[in-house]
């Protein structure tokens, strides 16, 4: 079985001049782009990790001793 080739790339794989010609205008877009969402999902995390470091759960009521259950088949 034969794979046709790309013309944007050589036989080990690596990019064409055509292809880095090609993509060059769209290098700094990308970049830009890339690290706009990164930060975007950092900041995300970010906000969340220190919205849930703050809270204390004092307002819940956790019980001393867990209560066991009783069994009614056993009563009969």
């Amino acid at each position: 079985m034969v794979l046709s080739r790309s013309s944007y790339y050589d036989n080990r794989n690596r990019q064409s001049a055509a292809l880095i010609r090609a993509r060059r205008p769209y290098l700094v877009k990308n970049a830009v782009v890339g690290l706009s969402i990164s930060a975007f999902a950092i900041g995300i995390w970010a906000y969340t990790i220190t919205a849930i470091g703050q809270d204390e759960f004092e307002d819940v009521k956790v019980p001393d001793v867990p209560v066991k259950p009783t069994s009614q088949g056993a009563n009969k």
